[in-house]
């Protein structure tokens, strides 16, 4: 692997979660840090659509092009973590059949798991925290979002794996053990918003190779 001084500069990739947008506090957040910081890089948080195979078929289209020029750097927070894993696993079974110089790796924040399973208790009518927009949860989105179950990651070290325990929400339990061959770190306490984010960015920055 060349060094990331020699590289064009990464993309780096916030994924927002389920009724979330750009607006949110860690894509804000994230947004702000990365103005203060002096590795050269590109930055994408992308409003998704509601439906998941819109949602990926949008970052599919951006960054499997994306891929094959630049590192591709992404943060998937709640069922962005979902997302981002299938990205993660498309993007870097690309690169290896291509033997890329360029690497994709994947920072998770309190991710998804099985996502199907538990929405297909919350069908009906959802408003976006941000936005207010109206949408409806049907059972093809769920369908939808089981396709984009990953049974097997490659390159596990490839992806950080950051949750909280007071995650009220989801149970941080499943992500450690789904995520079991991949870096890990457990913080007691917290919450499902991931508190003290902007405390964590430079560990995500290091495990990127950018600091």
């Amino acid at each position: 692997m060349i060094s990331q001084s020699a590289l064009a500069s990464p993309l780096i990739v916030y994924i927002h979660g389920f009724c979330s947008s750009p607006a949110s506090t860690k894509a804000r957040l994230l947004i702000g840090s990365l103005k203060t910081q002096p590795f050269l890089h590109q930055v994408w948080v992308p409003a998704l659509p509601f439906g998941p195979e819109q949602a990926i078929d949008l970052l599919w289209a951006r960054l499997q092009q994306e891929s094959q020029q630049k590192p591709v750097y992404l943060i998937g927070s709640s069922l962005g973590g979902y997302y981002g894993t299938w990205l993660y696993q498309q993007l870097s079974l690309r690169q290896q059949k291509s033997k890329s110089v360029y690497e994709t790796k994947l920072v998770l924040i309190n991710p998804a798991v099985r996502p199907y399973e538990m929405m297909a208790d919350y069908l009906g009518e959802h408003n976006n925290y941000y936005t207010g927009e109206q949408y409806i949860l049907t059972q093809e989105h769920v369908n939808q979002l089981k396709a984009l179950q990953i049974s097997a990651i490659t390159n596990p070290d490839n992806c950080l794996l950051l949750v909280q325990t007071g995650d009220e929400t989801l149970d941080y339990r499943k992500a450690v053990d789904y995520y079991q061959a991949s870096p890990t770190q457990v913080i007691p306490g917290g919450s499902h918003g991931f508190e003290r984010f902007a405390e964590y960015l430079p560990q995500i920055y290091k495990f990127f190779g950018l600091l």
